[in-house]
């Protein structure tokens, strides 16, 4: 209407633009609105020309390309103004992590299809990292529901994927090394990668072939298979492509589902080793009913278990854990700590079971076996390797088991001193051989005094409160006690106190059988066999040496002598009288008849004794051959002496043999029948 006004005023109204009339004013209108149609229509081909020019154009960005425009796209999201859609570039990138997603699975007959191509996975992760971050910061913005929808879709579908590939990983990591070592077809080169395996089977028996143990870092740079060594069951190729896959699952916010599968796994593989160290979780109520043959080869077990996994599971593990969680220090901590605690405390109750069974004095070396056992493991547990709550509570833990243990092996040691009480049994040993308690009390302290540190320590654990005097130094620590004085004395701690309790106890046990035997001279041979093994025990333990002391020792000696010259006046000196030169002569000549009479008291006395006494038993060689020399050194000189001087009185021929029954050569020989426990007749020896 404007255009035919201004046509009016120039004086051109109603004249037609080619010189033709126009006929219809609508019919002029409906040509003009056709004619913008028209235009219109075409400004409409244009801008869908251009669209699809741009459309085209996205189509074919690449990789890099459609993450850079996506991380434009986030760095708008930080304006104020909010674009009303999301960029073709967020579709294309779900789509081309879904081709990667695809390009993966298919054609691959293998399990394990993450870490075939370096790049790729690089590539993928890449991908991963923006998708993630799509679905995390796009739901803030209700107008990208459906690209959030779309993101997460495939976010799920690739952590599903990556979970499986990190399971199968950790699974089958041993296939892995297999194949990657056995790539050469040359025979003996198989052979010895046999032998090698054979090897590290037979040396590392304790450990499950999916579990880890660490090895030389110089060696291992030198091939493939050296690095193999580092992870056992893990080549390192296999832990990088596991710390990728943990990496971004973790950055993607799925840090539980890898933890979980690294968790289910780990610990899976864990227990197969200690199950090939004969582990088996056993119940308290089956402790208690077991056998103590049965329970003494468990709790060796039990002992091989808790120091492999002091010195080497443990370690080890956290060695793994470190390598596959190394941009995640806490998660690898707490991954760690939570499976080591649940397997420390299943091993703990088997110690604390064991303690509960019923004490006997066979049970205290193994006692003290768990004992230090456990005083080894818990530096390892208390450690900066674990969280402080959980250290602290495997700690806590493992000590209340330690101070158990070592109280129950106070309270089993103590006990031999009942065991020593109550044997007053009323007949005698044979032969005053040494006593069976003798030598069931010494060989017991013989060994016990092998755990000699180990017991000064639980002793003083026990008596820590009760044995505060500064004249007993049981603040110093049990290395000290050990060494004694400069004089060779031992220092009194509660164990060496306790020890020479028993000791003593012995001592009056033994006095008190030896008064069993009728015969006075057996009662001191009998307390002489028993003395001198106690010395010969005490002289070959170093350990029972400190702790008892030189004096102890001397005083021990001195009474043997003591023993000996009692028994010496007992059996030879009412023959030693016989042979007195005393009493011979009256008035002022030799009695025959006396002389007669000495040498038949003589004879008879001295064929008593060697009847008697050559039954008796001396065990020990050096004790035996000192009671026959000393016997020797006071009969026989005194024998040949009586003998030269008084023979002459006897009438020569049937009356001399009749009295003069033995030589001084037959004297000798038969005090070296002494004390051998063989009954051998004189007359039989003679003939």
């Amino acid at each position: 209407m404007e255009k035919s006004t201004s046509n009016s005023k120039d004086g051109n109204v109603g004249t037609p633009k080619h010189g033709h009339e126009n006929p219809d004013p609508k019919s002029e209108s409906e040509s003009q609105l056709a004619g913008e149609n028209k235009t219109e229509e075409k400004d409409n081909v244009c801008n869908n020309a251009e669209e699809n020019r741009a459309a085209n154009s996205d189509s074919h960005m690449n990789h890099n390309q459609i993450l850079e425009d996506v991380d434009r796209f986030f760095q708008s999201l930080n304006h104020s103004d909010v674009p009303g859609e999301a960029p073709n570039s967020v579709e294309l990138l779900c789509k081309m992590t879904e081709s990667m997603i695809d390009k993966y699975n298919e054609g691959q007959s293998s399990l394990i299809k993450f870490g075939k191509d370096p790049e790729n996975d690089t590539s993928f992760s890449d991908a991963l990292r923006r998708v993630s971050k799509l679905s995390n910061e796009l739901g803030k913005y209700p107008v990208f529901n459906v690209s959030v929808n779309r993101a997460s879709s495939v976010l799920q579908r690739a952590m599903s994927f990556l979970e499986e590939e990190f399971r199968a990983l950790l699974e089958d990591s041993k296939n892995d090394n297999k194949d990657s070592s056995s790539s050469s077809s040359d025979p003996k080169s198989q052979d010895k990668t046999s032998k090698q395996s054979s090897f590290n089977n037979n040396n590392n028996h304790e450990y499950s072939d999916r579990c880890v143990i660490g090895g030389d870092s110089d060696q291992q740079q030198q091939s493939g298979q050296a690095s193999e060594e580092e992870f056992p069951g893990f080549s390192q190729e296999t832990v990088s492509k596991l710390n990728t896959i943990a990496n971004t699952m973790i950055s993607a916010g799925y840090d539980t589902e890898c933890c979980m599968a690294y968790s289910i796994s780990r610990r899976s593989a864990f227990k197969a080793a200690l199950e090939k160290l004969g582990y088996d979780s056993i119940s308290i109520d089956d402790v208690q009913r077991m056998q103590w043959e049965s329970l003494e080869g468990e709790i060796a077990t039990w002992i091989t278990i808790v120091r492999q996994c002091t010195a080497v599971l443990f370690p080890n593990e956290m060695k793994l854990s470190d390598s596959v969680f190394s941009d995640h220090p806490s998660i690898s901590q707490s991954l760690f700590s939570n499976m080591a605690r649940a397997f420390v405390i299943k091993l703990l109750d088997f110690a604390e079971a064991v303690v509960l069974t019923k004490r006997s004095a066979e049970k205290l070396f193994k006692f003290l076996d768990m004992y230090e056992t456990l005083r080894d493991l818990i530096p390892v547990i208390g450690g900066e390797s674990y969280p402080p709550e959980i250290s602290k509570e495997m700690t806590t833990e493992a000590t209340t088991a330690k101070s158990r243990l070592g109280e129950a092996a106070v309270s089993i040691f103590c006990d031999l001193e009942n065991s020593i009480k109550s044997d007053n049994g009323r007949t005698p040993v044979p032969s005053g051989a040494v006593h069976p308690l003798t030598r069931y009390v010494m060989n017991y302290l013989k060994y016990a005094c092998e755990y000699k540190d180990t017991l000064e320590q639980v002793f003083k654990q026990c008596h820590k409160v009760e044995d505060d005097n500064v004249d007993h130094p049981v603040e110093q620590s049990a290395h000290h006690w050990s060494q004694g004085d400069e004089t060779g004395e031992s220092q009194t701690t509660p164990f060496s106190k306790q020890l020479m309790s028993m000791m003593d106890l012995l001592d009056s046990n033994l006095e008190m059988k030896s008064k069993l035997y009728r015969d006075p001279s057996l009662s001191y041979v009998f307390l002489m066999n028993n003395g001198r093994y106690i010395v010969q025990k005490i002289k070959g333990s170093n350990e029972i040496h400190q702790l008892m002391g030189d004096t102890w020792c001397r005083k021990r000696s001195s009474d043997l002598r003591q023993y000996h010259k009692n028994y010496q006046r007992e059996t030879w000196g009412k023959v030693l009288q016989c042979l007195a030169h005393e009493g011979l002569q009256v008035n002022g000549k030799v009695s025959k008849p006396v002389l007669k009479e000495r040498f038949k008291s003589f004879n008879a006395m001295f064929d008593e004794i060697h009847k008697t006494q050559s039954t008796w038993v001396v065990s020990d060689d050096q004790l035996q051959s000192e009671l026959r020399v000393s016997i020797s050194a006071v009969m026989i000189p005194a024998y040949r002496a009586f003998l030269g001087r008084f023979k002459q009185y006897l009438d020569a021929g049937r009356q001399a043999e009749k009295y003069i029954k033995y030589q001084p050569e037959d004297i000798e020989t038969f005090i070296d029948e002494l004390f051998d426990g063989n009954a051998t007749s004189m007359a039989r020896r003679r003939t």
